[in-house]
């Protein structure tokens, strides 16, 4: 039998990130994703809404978003989603679902110019941090230094 637990999101930070280390030394941070969507509705009226998502990247991807993202700063991302529970002081059980950043490009212009910066927790891989730079062209062909499998094209994301 097949699953499939993925989550793509591109959406700005609610909050500033916050980095923070686990006894075993491997850093953690958290942070606050909000996306809209609009759609028109029976009556032809235009209706929009906010999600807010919790985000968690670990190890170096951790450190690099604690570093680069700030409130506010427009970031894609790639991970799954895992809903942890736990029992609150007052004997309830409490949930919270959170998307484990795996994959991030941060979609602002850094602040010596250019574009933002693809990360990548890379899984059993090594950690991969590649310069960001959107293709000039009709195709990724003009920048050898990507490619189609490296990269997303943010103008593709049809949202």
């Amino acid at each position: 039998m097949f699953s499939l637990n993925r989550a793509t999101l591109l959406g700005n930070l609610t909050r500033d990130p916050e980095v923070k280390q686990i006894p075993s030394g491997q850093s953690v941070c958290t942070f606050g994703l909000a996306t809209n969507r609009s759609w028109n509705d029976s009556s032809g009226k235009k209706q929009e809404a906010t999600e807010f998502h919790n985000v968690v990247a670990w190890g170096k991807l951790a450190e690099i978003c604690g570093q680069y993202l700030t409130k506010g700063k427009k970031v894609y991302v790639e991970g799954r989603l895992q809903t942890r529970d736990w029992e609150g002081t007052d004997g309830i059980k409490r949930y919270r679902t959170e998307v484990i950043a795996e994959n991030m490009i941060f979609l602002d212009k850094s602040p010596g110019g250019g574009g933002g910066m693809s990360v990548s927790s890379g899984g059993s891989k090594p950690f991969q941090r590649t310069p960001f730079t959107p293709p000039q062209g009709n195709s990724m062909q003009d920048d050898p230094s990507m490619s189609a499998d490296q990269e997303i094209n943010v103008e593709d994301i049809p949202f």
